[in-house]
């Protein structure tokens, strides 16, 4: 079923989705071509209602069915896969939310696509610090607010594909207190509806403009003017930060699949390049007599490239559908205390599968590129593309940095790490219990190590940086990244336990098990080191980043 959508979408991508980009004439965004009629065909197979809520025409997926969809369709063309992306989370953010009213007015027809969906919480001088947003709501009386404000980076703000975009928007009501306490959360359709549920012809919302920029050119960018624009609260008035993080959560572990998208876009193209293209001979002889020169992957340095791709797509993967796994289970707990568990593990590794995934998408991407030599750099290959739009997923939904701060410290500090103590317990459960697998032993043991290593660790900063305020945003980057390479590394046992299950027991997949195998010893002897040096960076005196003038970066 998800081949053919997966085949299509790379077709889109690759012949028309290159640097085509969106075009804007100054009120409407035209998407590449084909682009439109991917997203009919989408919508037709029912692909966006996946795992809604069958109450408004969803089908009832566990999400973790409607992940591996995602995939498929981050790795064809993740820039298409944007626009219905962003609808999924502002599916998502009204069910927790939004009262009985605005769901039957609105869910329906952004659950089955009819409709797609945004986000719109950037303004100029309010980045990261929303604390800062100055978009006003007035009440009008009828239950309805006037908004008036500029939001800026709106992805998909603005396209061809549906007849109405549904926007959330974080504004300001007149008496709203100061800071993030002072936001709350509105509905904004692009049209509104007449009495007979039509749409209007004048639009509600405009697009004043698109971004050009270095990657995902065929996703608009847009700058949204809020002129008056009639908009809806959705929940209780300044509690937008917290409903938008719904949404937010939603995107992050989507960016997250973007990162793999990469990784195994770059890798499929990698491998079969470095397999024909002929170069020099093995280090230890001709391997293949009959041609002129033995193919690139004969080389070491070639191989070392595609494991390292391999073994981080591959675990990365398994983190994303245990992720989802996870948030499944959370919807489905029998009680609030299975639950809240269920969430704290969750909440955890979200910032991880956010920025490790994405910081490692672009590295991958890299690497790929560098199989392929010069040839990598010229846009024909089609290398260049990946590694260009995926170095967005490192900036946008909150930054590596803003990540790696809340993973050290909402998720772990600010609840004196239980959630993670109660994760790296589960690790060492799960490496007690296969402890008497002597051909898992010395990664098993290995994995043991770090995951009590990593509870020590956090003791150790929670204790300095009660002397030393700048020790959490000095470690928090190196933290996240040895917190990504040790929950991959229990990944990769996890895989190893079941690959070497399926092969004492027999299997017509032998090839795929052994792989498993390979790719796990390599990725614990060149990946997982990675590791020592990241634990001397982040446990470094904050004094060597601190205690330079600011003047003094550039000296005239």
């Amino acid at each position: 079923l998800i081949s053919p959508m997966y085949s299509a979408l790379w077709y889109q991508r690759r012949v028309h989705g290159g640097d085509e980009g969106v075009k804007f004439d100054g009120n409407d965004v035209f998407t590449p071509a084909g682009w439109k009629e991917a997203y009919a065909k989408y919508v037709e197979g029912g692909w966006p209602s996946l795992p809604a809520p069958t109450q408004y025409g969803g089908q009832g997926f566990p999400l973790a069915v409607d992940i591996v969809k995602s995939e498929f369709c981050a790795t064809a063309n993740w820039t298409w896969f944007m626009y219905p992306m962003l609808g999924h989370g502002a599916v998502e953010c009204m069910l927790s939310w939004a009262d009985e009213q605005l769901k039957d007015r609105f869910l329906t027809k952004l659950i089955s696509g009819e409709w797609t969906g945004t986000m719109c919480l950037t303004e100029g001088n309010a980045g990261s610090d929303l604390g800062q947003v100055k978009t006003k709501a007035e009440p009008l009386g009828d239950g309805t607010y006037k908004i008036t404000g500029t939001k800026i980076f709106i992805s998909s703000g603005e396209c061809d594909f549906a007849p109405n975009i549904i926007h959330l928007v974080l504004a300001r009501l007149p008496d709203a207190p100061a800071g993030t306490k002072g936001i709350s959360l509105f509905l904004v359709p692009k049209y509104l509806a007449n009495a007979d549920g039509s749409l209007q012809s004048q639009k509600n919302v405009v697009c004043a403009g698109i971004e050009h920029k270095m990657g995902i050119k065929g996703s608009a960018t847009c700058v949204m003017a809020f002129d008056g624009s009639i908009g809806y609260l959705i929940g209780k008035p300044n509690e937008g930060m917290k409903q938008m993080f719904s949404f937010m959560n939603t995107a992050r572990l989507h960016v997250g699949v973007q990162g793999l998208g990469a990784c195994e876009l770059a890798y499929q193209n990698a491998v079969p390049y470095a397999k024909e293209r002929l170069a020099g001979r093995s280090p230890t002889g001709t391997k293949f007599p009959d041609k002129v020169a033995d193919p690139l992957i004969v080389h070491p340095d070639i191989r070392r490239m595609l494991l390292k791709i391999k073994s981080f797509t591959e675990a990365g993967r398994c983190l994303i559908y245990w992720s989802a796994f996870l948030e499944d289970k959370a919807r489905w707990a029998k009680s609030d205390k299975e639950k809240h568990a269920f969430e704290g593990e969750l909440g955890l590794l979200t910032p991880i599968v956010k920025a490790f995934l994405s910081e490692g998408g672009f590295e991958m991407a890299n690497d790929a590129l560098q199989v392929y030599g010069g040839h990598g750099f010229i846009k024909e290959w089609g290398m260049e593309q990946i590694l260009r739009d995926v170095r967005i997923s490192t900036l946008y939904e909150g930054t590596t940095g803003i990540q790696s701060m809340d993973l050290i410290g909402r998720k772990v500090m600010m609840n004196r790490g239980k959630d993670l103590a109660s994760f790296c317990g589960s690790i060492i459960a799960f490496c007690t219990k296969n402890m008497t697998n002597v051909e898992m032993l010395p990664h098993t043991l290995t994995v043991m190590k770090y995951a009590t290593e990593w509870l020590e660790l956090t003791a150790k900063l929670m204790a300095t940086a009660q002397k030393d305020p700048n020790v959490l945003q000095s470690a928090a980057v190196d933290y996240l990244q040895y917190s990504g390479y040790v929950t991959f590394a229990y990944m990769w046992l996890r895989m190893e336990a079941v690959a070497r299950k399926k092969l004492a027991e027999g299997t017509s997949e032998k090839e795929f098990y052994e792989a498993k195998l390979h790719t796990s010893d390599f990725y614990f002897a060149r990946m997982l080191p990675r590791t020592k040096s990241l634990v001397d960076t982040m446990t470094a005196p904050t004094k060597v980043l601190t205690s330079l003038p600011a003047e003094s970066f550039i000296i005239e």
